[in-house]
């Protein structure tokens, strides 16, 4: 892989002005309207400008007054995210457009089902493993299991990557949610 993938050049005439910017990720929590074509404008505003969105959920939080929050996870330029919190900001549904990663104070959470088919040593092996992760088994079957986990991202990547080569049949994980920490709310 080439080490400056995540690296944005720009060039510019001022001499002060930064000439190369490294792509970040970012977690958007974004507050809207809970009503039909929301969801569609905000992914429209994304493809629309080739923006990358790599996790998305979206869950009714008030239902009284019809609000649900959208959580995006994204990766561009500093100048990119602020562009596309700027452009969030001005859809009309939109009441309020939250960066989790630069408040600094917040929980991410992501849930995963993990299907693996394994006999002897190896079924023994991905009990102890998720034993360890503190995933739960929701589903078994003789030649098989269904793994519960929940956690960071990474935790969840890790835990696939190590029942990889004991049997991995099948992972369907939820996206990212995020929350801030304190008693203030979004």
């Amino acid at each position: 892989m080439n080490a400056n993938a995540n690296v944005s050049s720009s060039t510019s005439h001022y001499p002060a002005a930064p000439t190369a910017q490294r792509a970040e990720t970012h977690t958007l929590s974004v507050l809207v309207d809970n009503e039909p074509g929301v969801l569609a404008r905000v992914i429209g505003l994304f493809s629309g400008r080739g923006y990358n969105i790599e996790s998305l959920t979206v869950s009714e939080t008030e239902h009284q007054k019809h609000l649900s929050l959208i959580t995006i996870v994204t990766t561009g330029t500093p100048m990119v995210l602020e562009q596309i919190k700027n452009q969030l900001e001005r859809l009309v549904p939109i009441h309020r457009v939250v960066d989790m990663t630069l408040n600094g104070n917040s929980i991410e959470r992501e849930l995963a089902m993990v299907k693996v088919r394994g006999k002897g040593e190896h079924r023994v092996e991905a009990l102890r493993l998720a034993d360890a992760f503190r995933a739960r088994v929701i589903d078994a079957t003789t030649e098989s299991f269904v793994f519960e986990i929940t956690g960071k991202s990474d935790k969840i990547d890790q835990f696939v990557e190590l029942m990889l080569p004991l049997g991995l049949v099948e992972v369907s994980r939820t996206g990212i949610a995020a929350i801030a920490r304190g008693p203030e709310g979004m």
